[in-house]
């Protein structure tokens, strides 16, 4: 099965008794007691699916799950011994996909995890030829580009700048290779298009959804990271 499941919950035997019986269906498992040392595994690692417990100390889960929808889709599935009504729209509206409220039966949690791994799988097959930064969304067979559900008008040599940045996101390019990848090695206008066209891009895609992604790197060229 090969799939990795992070359990944040601090209470240490209800977590055991989770690893085990994941264990037994064939999942790898890491753990978290707290919601701080949570966001630090996340942020660092990659999970296939995360069970995330609402009542945590240091930072909560719904904050948690708040943080963590700013940079990762994975799926989380909440678990709370509340059976109260707000707190599940409160985490669905949050970005959780499922809702457990303890006590549960095993069985019960695993059916729940088996639909939400279908339902990424479905979603990883569709967007086989998408290139994805944050909410930034490139669909190479489409040639089209969206921030959220928000599509972005872009120009050919615009479009081409972008999927080369994404491409490459988080590695500094230098002007000389962006201009040969993305203009060709036969260009022989004004050098200065590299950055004329970043500034188009900022206009269309940092300044209207107020981020910070394409970033300068000064005396080499342009970085795509997180602000």
């Amino acid at each position: 099965m090969d799939k990795k499941i992070l359990i944040v919950e601090d209470e240490e035997k209800i977590s055991r008794f989770l690893e085990l019986e994941l264990n037994h269906e064939g999942y790898t498992v890491e753990q978290a007691f707290d919601g701080k040392k949570a966001l630090d595994l996340l942020e660092n690692n990659t999970y296939d699916l995360v069970i995330l417990d609402v009542m945590l100390p240091k930072l909560n889960g719904m904050a948690v799950l708040r943080r963590l929808r700013k940079f990762s889709s994975v799926p989380v599935i909440m678990l709370t011994a509340k059976d109260d009504t707000m707190d599940k729209v409160m985490g669905l509206d949050s970005g959780a996909d499922d809702y457990l409220t303890k006590p549960f039966e095993i069985e019960e949690l695993l059916a729940r995890i088996r639909v939400c791994l279908k339902r990424l799988k479905k979603k990883e097959v569709k967007k086989n030829n998408c290139l994805n930064f944050n909410q930034l969304e490139i669909n190479t067979d489409m040639m089209t580009v969206s921030y959220g559900d928000e599509a972005i008008d872009l120009t050919k040599k615009e479009y081409e700048l972008l999927k080369f940045l994404v491409e490459n996101k988080r590695i500094v390019l230098s002007r000389d290779l962006i201009l040969n990848k993305v203009w060709g090695y036969d260009y022989y206008g004004d050098t200065n298009i590299v950055d004329v066209y970043i500034r188009y891009l900022r206009s269309k895609i940092d300044e209207p959804f107020n981020q910070k992604i394409i970033h300068t790197v000064r005396g080499v060229g342009y970085i795509l990271k997180d602000e």
